[in-house]
Formats: C-alpha cells, sequence, structure tokens
C-alpha cells in the first residue's frame, strides 16, 4: 500500500450565531407564508363551492316562483332536500334586504334565539343581513320578467371559520414548541459547557500536575547530588523531559481551541512511542496489563502529533482502567482497510460496555468512574473526527460477571 499523500488545505467557512439566526428566521418566514397561502387557497376553494351551492339553491327557487304552474310541493320538497346539503348560514329577504318572516321558514343555521319579542328578532336577524352582505355580494332571484323579489344572503360555514383560523393555531402551537425547544436546549448548551470548562480545568490540572510534582521531587534530589557530576547530570536530563512535557500539554491546550498545523508523519512510530511511555506506567497502577501492539510501520498521514498522542493516550488509558482485574492486555492494530482507510483499533480485556453507556460515552462530562472526568474521550472525539477528517467510534459487547 501507499503512503497518504499530504492532505491539502481546505478552508471552511463556519456559520456565525447571527447568521444561523438569520437563516432559521428566513426559514420561519417562508414556512409561514407557505401555511398561510396553502390555507387561504383552500378557503377560497370551499368558499366557491358554498357560493354555487347558494347560486343553484337560488336557480332552483327562481324557476319555481316565475313557473304559474308549478306545485309548492315540490318547492318546499325540493328545498327541504338542499337545505339538509347546506352547513353555512342563509337568509332570505325581500327586494328590500328585509328578512322573509317567519325567519325559521327563510333562514338556515341561524341561531335565532325564539325566546326573544319580535322587534328583538327581527334586529338580529338585519344585523345578520348586513354581516353577510359585508362578507359575500348576496344572490338575487327575479321572476320571468327579470323583477327582482327575494335575495339570499349568506357567509361562511364553520368549517371554513376554522380552517381561516387554523393556520394562526398552527403557527401558536410550533411557536411553543420551537420556544420550548429552544430554552431546552439552550439549557442543556449551557450545562454541556459547563461540564466542558470544568472538565478542561480538572485536564488541566490533571495533566500538568504529573509532571510538576515530578520537577519538585526532581529538584529535591538536586540538592543532594550537587557533588556527585553523574547523578546531577542525570537529574538534569530527567527534569528536561518533565519540562519538555510541560511543553507538549501548553501545545495541547493551546491547539485544541485553533485550527491545529498537520504535516506527514510516521503514525506508528508516534503510536508506538506512546504505548511504550505507558507501558512503563502501567505498574504503577497495581496491574499486570500487557500493551501488545500491531502496527504497520508504512502508513503515513498528515497529522498534528501533539493531538494525536493525546487521542492515543486518552484510548490507552480507558483500556487499561476498563481492565478491571489484575491480569490483562489491551491490543492495539494500525493496518489498511480493504477501502482503503487507515484504521487503528484498540481493544481491551475488560468487560465492556453497555449500550447505554455506549450513546453516552462521547458527550462532555459523562463518567462511569468515581474520579472521572468525562472529557477525555469527547476531546478524542473532537481531536479525529474535528481536526483530522477521521471517524472515531465505539464497538463493545458487555460482559457480565
Amino acid at each position: 500500500m501507499k503512503p497518504l499523500h499530504p492532505v491539502q488545505k481546505v478552508w471552511k467557512r463556519t456559520l456565525t450565531k447571527w447568521q444561523i439566526k438569520a437563516f432559521l428566521s428566513f426559514f420561519a418566514f417562508v414556512m409561514v407564508v407557505g401555511v398561510l397561502l396553502y390555507t387561504r387557497l383552500i378557503v377560497n376553494e370551499l368558499s366557491d363551492r358554498e357560493k354555487k351551492t347558494v347560486e343553484f339553491y337560488a336557480a332552483i327557487y327562481s324557476r319555481f316562483v316565475s313557473n304559474p304552474n308549478a306545485n309548492a310541493d315540490d318547492l318546499l320538497f325540493t328545498i327541504a332536500k338542499i337545505n339538509s346539503t347546506i352547513s353555512f348560514p342563509t337568509i332570505f329577504t325581500d327586494g328590500q334586504n328585509i328578512p322573509n318572516v317567519p325567519y325559521a321558514d327563510y333562514s338556515q343555521n341561524i341561531a335565532l334565539d325564539t325566546s326573544l319579542s319580535v322587534q328583538q328578532q327581527k334586529l338580529f336577524m338585519q344585523n345578520m343581513v348586513q354581516e353577510m352582505g359585508s362578507l359575500y355580494p348576496p344572490i338575487d332571484i327575479k321572476n320571468e320578467e327579470g323583477v327582482l323579489i327575494q335575495r339570499i344572503y349568506y357567509s361562511n360555514s364553520p368549517l371554513l371559520r376554522r380552517i381561516q383560523l387554523l393556520p394562526f393555531v398552527e403557527i401558536t402551537i410550533v411557536s411553543a414548541f420551537i420556544f420550548i425547544g429552544y430554552i431546552a436546549f439552550s439549557y442543556l448548551r449551557r450545562t454541556e459547557e459547563s461540564n466542558v470548562w470544568v472538565g478542561m480545568a480538572k485536564e488541566a490540572a490533571h495533566q500538568l500536575g504529573t509532571p510538576l510534582s515530578s520537577l519538585l521531587a526532581w529538584i529535591e534530589i538536586l540538592k543532594m547530588n550537587v557533588n556527585e557530576p553523574e547523578l546531577f547530570a542525570e537529574t538534569i536530563n530527567e527534569m528536561e523531559h518533565d519540562i519538555a512535557r510541560l511543553n507538549i500539554i501548553a501545545n495541547r491546550f493551546s491547539t485544541i481551541g485553533s485550527l491545529p498545523k498537520k504535516k506527514p508523519e510516521n503514525i506508528s512510530a508516534i503510536i508506538e512511542k506512546v504505548c511504550a511511555y505507558y507501558q512503563k506506567r502501567v505498574p504503577h497502577l497495581g496491574k499486570k496489563i500487557e500493551i501488545n501492539r500491531q502496527l504497520d510501520e508504512t502508513i503515513i498521514a498528515n497529522i498534528n502529533v501533539d493531538l494525536f498522542e493525546w487521542v492515543i493516550e486518552n484510548l490507552l488509558k480507558n483500556g487499561v482502567e476498563a481492565i478491571e482485574s489484575q491480569n490483562g492486555s489491551v491490543n492495539v492494530k494500525l493496518f489498511w482497510n480493504a477501502r482503503g482507510k487507515i484504521c487503528l483499533t484498540v481493544r481491551d480485556t475488560g468487560k465492556g460496555m453497555t449500550a447505554q453507556v455506549r450513546r453516552q460515552v462521547f458527550l462532555p462530562g459523562y463518567t462511569t468512574k468515581k474520579r472521572g472526568w468525562g472529557l477525555g474521550l469527547s476531546l478524542s472525539k473532537r481531536i479525529i473526527e474535528k481536526y483530522h477528517n477521521g471517524k472515531i467510534f465505539v464497538k463493545s459487547m458487555f460482559r457480565k460477571k
């Protein structure tokens, strides 16, 4: 297999908070306008149907009125059948727009209170006629000479009125959900940011604590070995290692928040270096754990060494800590897969993870350890996926004790 060629720089445009808000506002505006226009289309269609029904009603009534030989019983039967299919309010008036009496026989779907006086009922019906006339022009009924004899006033059906209100109800409900969702996500984001900051502070203290403690110890040893050149030189050498370690830690934290510089590196050499370093630390944990390596030494890729080493350290640390017994092994394998991608697997002989733990293991602040900070795997995911365009995931089989 040929090594990876250096990856060319790709400038990524990141959206600002205001750009995201502007996009969401525009999307919400388009959605509201779309709902209103679509509802308006449906309302117009239903309104046209109701108008045609009234016109049909008026045409039949006009035909009977203009026909001197028409049977009154047939007219009443036809009107009764038509009325049973009408769901919108209608009122018959004379040519002067005065409601016909009796009102109950010349109106449909009108909530007329019959307990009112005759004058009050008349006033109510006249107000209804004016209200209907403000919505739609009346349908005229003429005799065979073309003389206006009656009019039919009508208004929207209850269904049509509900449909007209539907978009406002929908927008209110959706807005409420968006508002509640925004509050919930803002709270989760603040909680996650808090976990990240706390975790970063603790991780920084942990990372800096070991070499600083070591330096303090070397200073005391240095004082005792002032008159012994060989031991003095050896102590200075160890102090240089710890100072180099501090420099690496500083570089890691300064790089994690910016775009890191990458260059072609032999990945296997870096992994071997970290594994060897960690293998020396395992006995201090009171365990006998072997870190086995199976590395393809030909693999070269564009990486940031400091950050990549951090990922390997986190994976090894999690693997070692997952082994609860005194003996075990962590197996590290670097290879090319069948699709020509670089793969690195870190397997341990611990008890594994449950499905619930696997779903949350990369979340900032999530940990199953009593003294864990829940940041190692979260940082590793960010380093691999955001900075190195890779993919990191967990495959695990939970083994019960």
